[in-house]
């Protein structure tokens, strides 16, 4: 799978030309986003992966064959870094999301061991208002036994379902994918969802509202 790495962008002003369409990562901090990114391209090392929380800091563009661009948002919730710095990034992230044309659709990734905490939920409903497709992917599914990761995907559904985030219209399904980097459970599922989301055709944004 021919993938390369584009550039880094803090502002608008340095995102690659909107010409492929774009399929973004988002997750918590720690939740095993690089780890998931690597997986799906068959790489090692394409993106970062680091014991320290909120090392990503900017907004990470990759080319996907020629085909899509994978976007790599900076992660969100207990990073140890500065207030200042925190809602820097949540403006990048939110101008991102809300004014990039070429984006399909957003993989939201939980920690299978986690129930989905207030950052991600947000996070979850901004996109559900504006239409904006997830993909919701539970990583770390091996490091709980199969029935725990079942239980794990029956309790977060639910969770989901009671906020009214469990139904998605359209082509792609709102179950949450299983995930593990070090078995490659799911890859080919996050695969066939993100080739999916890629081929839809873009809608235009509604106004906008903050995370």
């Amino acid at each position: 799978m021919e993938v390369q790495f584009l550039k880094s962008a803090f502002k608008e002003s340095q995102y690659p030309p909107p010409e492929l369409p774009e399929i973004a990562f988002a997750g918590r901090s720690n939740v095993g986003k690089s780890s998931l990114i690597n997986t799906v391209v068959n790489r090692k090392k394409l993106a970062r992966t680091s014991a320290t929380p909120g090392r990503t800091q900017a907004i990470n563009f990759f080319q996907l064959g020629n085909d899509m661009l994978l976007v790599d948002l900076p992660g969100y919730g207990f990073a140890r870094v500065p207030n200042k710095v925190r809602n820097a990034w949540r403006n990048m992230v939110e101008t991102y999301l809300y004014k990039r044309e070429t984006l399909r659709g957003v993989i939201v990734i939980l920690d299978i061991r986690r129930d989905p905490a207030a950052g991600d939920m947000d996070l979850l409903h901004w996109l559900h208002h504006y239409g904006v497709p997830p993909i919701v992917v539970l990583t770390k599914a091996d490091k709980v036994s199969r029935q725990e990761a079942r239980k794990r995907h029956g309790i977060i559904t639910k969770v989901l379902k009671e906020k009214g985030l469990s139904q998605q219209d359209g082509a792609i399904p709102y179950e949450a994918i299983m995930f593990s980097a070090r078995t490659r459970l799911g890859r080919e599922e996050v695969l066939s969802r993100m080739k999916t989301l890629a081929d839809l055709n873009p809608t235009a944004p509604p106004e906008q509202h903050s995370l």
